[in-house]
């Protein structure tokens, strides 16, 4: 019986041919050794040498890995415009409210509504005057009574000054005449001063507007019994002035000044309107550590008081370093970038920042612009990391 390892097979010619499987199975195990051999000396002959060489680890240590590549720009210094950002309610520059000078009484008339331009002195409204009126025409008639009264004791002091001469009437007589004549002349004035009096009080219960403007506001109708502590029954917008009156944080208050100009775009329009600070609160909240700041607009139908805007203030210009807001970190310790040194090394750099906005993080200090930024900095960068610098062109 022949082993397990051969094999018989018989050929054309009827011979009998035994095959050893051993060798045959020897002679392939030798050919794969050869093979892997042939590969690992081709890998150590031409593939380390593409490899890049390994890569510094945080400190200085060499480490396995490759060097990252990281995009830095030189900032420079850029001429920045400040603007401060601040949002706040419209209103009138001077909300009048007009109410009754008068005693009051029942409203007869009103000729405006709100939206209405009025002129100084014109008549809003007016109250019912018929009592007055007959007070008045009483003290027109009591002054010609007193005027009657005056013109008779003149003439009668002008006789008696006659018949002095000739011994008819005393001295004493004379007197108690020109005293009688005084009086009555007395007695016309007090008349005529009670009729003006009257009069006045009929011109107040007349409302009118105290200057040039803008009804804003109608709080009285026809029939209505008013007083003078009803309150404001009309408001008006002296000249048609708007503002805005913007809340800026304590630190921002500080840069504007009075004269500034300002954009104030209400909120739900697609425009803005030019503006002027023209008062700055004197005082700041103690709660909210805030100030008032009153930007004076120009009058537009779109602009209604009560409504709410948001206004940026240009505060003057600077020339400091613009980063873009990638560029600028943060954390407990505060803002910062990474830079990367001459020897190609990360450096962390505590910043100062200053005006944010679309163009930009503005760096007031920590920079003198002169520095490689890391425009992205993520993560995975540590100081004193190796890194491959690829410059970009600051805008």
């Amino acid at each position: 019986m022949l082993p397990m390892n051969r094999e018989t097979m018989i050929d054309p010619s009827d011979r009998l041919i035994v095959i050893d499987r051993t060798k045959r199975r020897r002679t392939w195990i030798i050919a794969a050794v050869l093979i892997a051999v042939a590969m690992v000396g081709s890998y150590f002959l031409f593939g380390r040498a593409d490899d890049p060489a390994p890569a510094a680890a945080p400190g200085g240590r060499k480490g396995g890995g490759q060097i990252p590549s990281v995009t830095v720009v030189v900032p420079g210094r850029t001429d920045v415009v400040r603007t401060i950002t601040a949002s706040g309610a419209l209103a009138a520059r001077r909300d009048e409210p007009v109410g009754v000078a008068g005693e009051g009484g029942r409203v007869s008339n009103v000729y405006v509504d709100a939206g209405s331009w009025v002129r100084e002195g014109q008549v809003l409204a007016s109250i019912d005057r018929s009592v007055q009126g007959q007070e008045a025409a009483q003290l027109a008639a009591s002054i010609q009574v007193a005027r009657a009264d005056a013109a008779l004791a003149q003439n009668e002091l002008e006789r008696s000054q006659s018949l002095v001469g000739r011994g008819f009437v005393s001295k004493a007589d004379l007197d108690r005449k020109r005293a009688a004549r005084d009086a009555a002349q007395a007695r016309v004035r007090v008349a005529q001063a009670q009729l003006g009096a009257t009069q006045a009080r009929i011109g107040r219960l007349d409302i009118r507007a105290p200057s040039s403007g803008l009804i804003l506001a109608r709080n009285v109708e026809v029939g209505q019994v008013v007083s003078a502590g009803a309150g404001g029954l009309f408001r008006l917008a002296r000249g048609g002035e708007m503002e805005m009156r913007a809340s800026l944080s304590q630190q921002d208050l500080s840069r504007v000044r009075t004269g500034m100009a300002a954009s104030v775009q209400p909120i739900g329009l697609d425009r803005s309107f030019a503006g002027t600070v023209w008062q700055i609160a004197p005082i700041i909240d103690p709660q909210s550590r805030q100030g008032e700041v009153r930007i004076s607009i120009p009058y537009d139908p779109s602009i209604r008081p009560g409504g709410f805007a948001e206004a940026r203030i240009a505060s003057g210009s600077t020339t400091a370093p613009l980063l873009p807001q990638s560029a600028v970190l943060s954390d407990e310790k505060g803002n910062y970038v990474y830079i990367v040194n001459p020897q190609n090394e990360i450096e962390r750099r505590a910043i100062k920042v200053g005006m944010i906005d679309d163009e930009g993080v503005t760096v007031a200090e920590g920079l003198s612009g002169q520095e490689a930024v890391v425009l992205s900095a993520g993560a995975f960068l540590n100081p004193g990391q190796k890194v491959a610098p690829r410059r970009q062109a600051a805008r």
